[in-house]
């Protein structure tokens, strides 16, 4: 069955080149998501499922990264797009404020390309406005994969420790990173700001899934499994 699958994507890539529209990478991808679909085959020797973009939100030193690597280690190909490191691997990225809006525009690339190949995108990042993401729930609509928001809730209290004890780190190794983009004596309004934010789009979004990131990240991770209906391993 997969062989067939396989013969029947090289015949429509055939087709697509003999009608000189092979440049239309959509096409071809459309095509071979289809049939790998209608045969139970992703076409890398794994079997079909609907590609999930998930966008794990939350205040600063929540637990987004660190869930979200989490979530990699029991989902095979999932790729983690960290949009601070993609910030901050472009050249003068700190004296450079369109660093930001670039940083972005690679993260959903990056995350369209990888669900074209019909695989799970986990997007760990504070976004307190909706433009972006609105721009997450479009591109994932575009790929046929089902868009997940999920908001870390966590202590005002417990965010600020954290954050204090990352920056701290950073410093302590020479790591620029944008996080010092916040001044030290901000942090407190920073992190409230970001919580009210993030209640904001809670009220507005009836999508939002909220899991408590009050304990560690095995703990965290249980919790995110259940608000997206996947069992735990």
């Amino acid at each position: 069955t997969r062989q067939v699958a396989h013969r029947l994507v090289e015949r429509e890539d055939r087709r697509l080149h003999d009608r000189n529209i092979i440049e239309h990478t959509f096409d071809r991808q459309q095509i071979r998501r289809e049939i790998f679909r209608s045969f139970g085959d992703r076409g890398d020797g794994s079997d079909w499922a609907i590609a999930r973009l998930i966008h794990i939100n939350g205040a600063p030193a929540s637990g987004k990264t660190s869930l979200a690597a989490r979530f990699l280690v029991d989902h095979p190909l999932a790729l983690m797009i960290d949009i601070d490191d993609l910030r901050a691997s472009l050249g003068q990225w700190a004296e450079r404020e369109e660093s930001r809006v670039i940083a972005r525009r690679l993260a959903l690339a990056l995350a369209e390309a990888h669900l074209a190949s019909g695989h799970d995108v986990v997007v760990p990042q504070y976004v307190g406005r909706i433009e972006f993401i609105d721009q997450l729930a479009a591109l994932a609509a575009r790929q046929g994969a089902s868009f997940v928001e999920v908001i870390l809730m966590v202590e005002p209290a417990v965010s600020m420790d954290r954050f204090g004890v990352r920056r701290t780190d950073l410093a302590a190794r020479g790591v620029r990173h944008p996080e010092a983009d916040v001044d030290e004596a901000a942090i407190g309004e920073a992190v409230d700001d970001a919580i009210e934010r993030l209640a904001e789009i809670t009220r507005t979004r009836s999508t939002v899934r909220e899991v408590a990131a009050h304990g560690d990240v095995d703990t965290t991770y249980r919790a995110l499994l259940a608000a997206i209906d996947e069992p735990t391993p």
